[in-house]
């Protein structure tokens, strides 16, 4: 029984190994960089015109782009928001007004 579930891990193994392969072409490997989205530092400083205007989704995208950040978002006030850092995010924080306070990135 031992040698049947080896074998059958072994078979397994193989299979998913062989669907990794690629078969050699004659073409030029193109270059994956390009293909691949450019993750840019977000600069807060550079949205902080944004600091005392009401938030709206048309003030987000053009401090979102001033700023360089791949993503961004409006915080209020006691919003339930995930902590992990990303250097690529512009982060709008406002008061209950949706008046914006604080500009950073993360």
């Amino acid at each position: 029984m031992p040698w049947k579930l080896a074998s059958f891990g072994t078979l397994l193994a193989a299979a998913v190994l062989a669907g990794c392969s690629t078969a050699g072409t004659s073409e030029p490997a193109k270059d994956t960089a390009a293909a691949e989205p450019v993750h840019t530092r977000c600069e807060s400083k550079a949205a902080e015109f944004a600091v005392g205007q009401k938030a709206s989704p048309q003030l987000l995208e053009q401090a979102r782009t001033r700023a360089g950040a791949q993503n961004a978002r409006i915080l209020k006030p006691n919003d339930m928001i995930t902590l992990e850092y990303r250097s690529d995010r512009l982060n709008l924080n406002t008061d209950d007004n949706l008046v914006i306070t604080r500009v950073n990135c993360g």
